[in-house]
């Protein structure tokens, strides 16, 4: 069970409206690669995984719901005082028609989040390739997020986000390493 902090997990700031910024972040919420689909992922797998790494497909994914509430602050910090015109010029008129100003799962491009994200094989070593690359995309999108904003104080909090994927993509790789090392282990009956 969680226990929910009210607060987030690191602070969130913009220094500027920016509904074009906040277009390209929605990638992050409800696109294959996010937020959501991580943890979703991660959750889902844990139940088929060794003992052994329970514990980190379960804290890794609680983590993402962490991020996912991160992205949806900046979301909306980015878009609370756009005016429709501005949701409209930003490529968002299609999403303000549907939800207003309210957050929903898809990506940049608008596609809605779909369970079909979810990657579940059974096979304990081919989902953690899975979850690798997952958390290497996720790297590489953050990394051209913060490139596409000059806004330094958005930039810091996807600066953490970023980092965060190379340490998730780190520890998928050492659980790699010891369920290889447990099936190549000699056993004796």
């Amino acid at each position: 069970m969680w226990v929910y902090e009210k607060k987030l997990q690191y602070p969130v700031r913009v220094s500027k409206c920016d509904p074009n910024m906040a277009k390209y972040l929605i990638e992050q919420y409800g696109g294959a690669d996010g937020e959501l689909a991580a943890a979703l992922r991660y959750m889902n797998q844990r139940y088929t995984v060794p003992g052994k790494i329970i514990g980190l497909l379960n804290d890794i994914s609680t983590e993402e719901l962490a991020h996912l509430e991160m992205i949806a602050t900046m979301v909306y910090k980015l878009t609370k005082d756009c005016t429709p015109e501005q949701l409209k010029a930003a490529g968002l008129g299609d999403h303000y028609v549907n939800h207003d100003k309210a957050l929903f799962y898809h990506n940049a491009a608008g596609v809605p989040w779909t369970a079909a994200y979810i990657q579940a094989k059974g096979d304990p070593i081919a989902d953690l390739y899975e979850d690798i690359a997952a958390e290497e995309k996720a790297r590489a999108t953050y990394q051209w997020l913060i490139d596409l904003t000059d806004d330094v104080d958005l930039q810091d909090s996807l600066k953490f986000l970023r980092e965060r994927e190379i340490v998730h993509s780190l520890r998928f790789r050492e659980a790699v390493e010891i369920l290889k090392a447990e099936r190549e282990a000699q056993k004796i009956f």
